[in-house]
C-alpha cells in the first residue's frame, strides 16, 4: 500500500515547478524595471541588486547556520524574486543599508519564521515595505523624479511629489488637480515620480498579460482589485473617467494587483474566491487612499 503524503502548499502539479513559475514571474517584471532603470538612473540597479542579494544571503544564512538544513532553497528563485518585488516598492534613490534591513525583515521574518515558502501568512515583500516605510517614512516617501540622468540618478537624484500625493492632497482641499496630473499616456509609458515599480503602467500590463497566458496566474485577482478602485475613484472624484483612469495607472495599485495580490501562498485558490479577495483588497486600498493618512494603500 502507497503512503499518502500531505505537503504544505504551493502544491506543484502536471509537470509544474516552483522555480518555474518565480523565473516566469522574474521574466514578466523585467520590462518594467528596465523604464524604470531608463527613467531613474543607475541607482534602480544598486537598490535591485542590494535587495536581491540580500534576500538570498539572508535565507542561505538562516537554512544553513538556524535551521541547519542540508538542502538550500535558494535554488527555487523565490528568494530573488522577494528581493526584485521589495525593490519594486522602494524609491531608486534610498539608501543601501535601509534596503538590507527591508530584506532582512522580508525574509528573516515575514518568511523563514514561519516554516519558509508555501507557510507564510503575510506577502514577504509587503512586509519588508511596510516595516520600512513605519520605520524610515521620510526615506521612503522622498521619490524621485522621472527623466534621470543615467550616471547621477542616485544619491543626487531629483525628487518630487508622486501623482497620488497630489490627488490626495486634492481630495483634502477639494481643489482641481488634474491638470497637474501626468497625461494618462504619460502614465501609461513611465514619465511619472515613483518608486521602481510605478512608473510604467503599460509594462505592469504586458508582464501581466504574459503571466496570464503561461497560466502562472489568472484574471480574477487582478482584475477585481483594479476594477474596484477605478469604481471608488469615480464616485469620490466627481465622476471624472480622465482623474479614475490616473488612480489606477498611479502608484503601486498595477504591480500590487498583479505581482502581488496573485501570490500562491497568500491568495485563493477558487476563481469566487479570488474575485472575492480582489474586491476586499481593492475596498481597503481605496479606503486608504480617499480617507486614510497615506496616499497609497495597497500594501496594507
Amino acid at each position: 500500500m502507497k503512503n499518502l503524503i500531505v505537503a504544505p502548499a504551493p502544491h506543484a502539479h502536471s509537470g509544474d515547478s516552483v522555480r518555474r513559475n518565480m523565473l516566469l514571474v522574474i521574466i514578466a517584471l523585467l520590462p518594467a524595471y528596465v523604464i524604470s532603470a531608463i527613467e531613474f538612473g543607475y541607482g534602480v540597479l544598486i537598490t535591485a541588486a542590494v535587495s536581491i542579494l540580500a534576500c538570498v544571503a539572508t535565507e542561505w544564512l538562516i537554512s544553513r547556520y538556524l535551521l541547519k538544513e542540508n538542502k538550500q532553497t535558494i535554488g527555487d528563485l523565490s528568494a530573488v524574486l522577494t528581493g526584485l518585488l521589495l525593490a519594486f516598492n522602494l524609491p531608486s534613490n534610498i539608501e543601501w543599508w535601509i534596503v538590507v534591513i527591508g530584506a532582512i525583515v522580508a525574509i528573516a521574518v515575514a518568511k523563514m519564521s514561519f516554516g519558509g515558502l508555501g507557510q507564510n501568512l503575510f506577502n514577504p515583500a509587503l512586509v519588508g515595505r511596510v516595516f520600512l516605510l513605519i520605520s524610515f517614512p521620510v526615506q521612503m516617501t522622498t521619490w524621485p523624479t522621472p527623466n534621470q540622468n543615467f550616471c547621477e540618478g542616485y544619491i543626487d537624484a531629483t525628487t518630487g511629489a508622486t501623482p497620488l500625493a497630489l490627488l490626495k492632497q486634492a481630495l483634502k482641499s477639494g481643489e482641481k488637480i488634474a491638470d497637474q496630473l501626468p497625461s494618462l499616456m504619460d502614465s501609461l509609458l513611465g514619465s511619472m515620480g515613483g518608486s521602481l515599480g510605478e512608473v510604467s503602467a503599460l509594462a505592469l500590463i504586458i508582464g501581466g498579460l504574459f503571466l496570464i497566458c503561461t497560466k502562472v496566474i489568472t484574471w480574477h485577482i487582478p482584475v477585481a482589485l483594479i476594477g474596484t478602485v477605478f469604481v471608488f475613484s469615480f464616485f469620490v472624484q466627481d465622476f471624472n473617467v480622465t482623474t479614475a483612469l490616473a488612480s489606477i495607472l498611479s502608484g503601486g495599485l498595477l504591480l500590487g494587483a498583479i505581482f502581488m495580490a496573485t501570490d500562491y501562498v497568500t491568495s485563493p485558490e477558487t476563481a469566487l474566491g479570488k474575485i472575492v479577495y480582489g474586491i476586499g483588497a481593492g475596498v481597503i486600498t481605496a479606503l486608504i487612499r480617499f480617507w486614510g493618512i497615506y496616499p497609497e494603500g495597497v500594501s496594507f
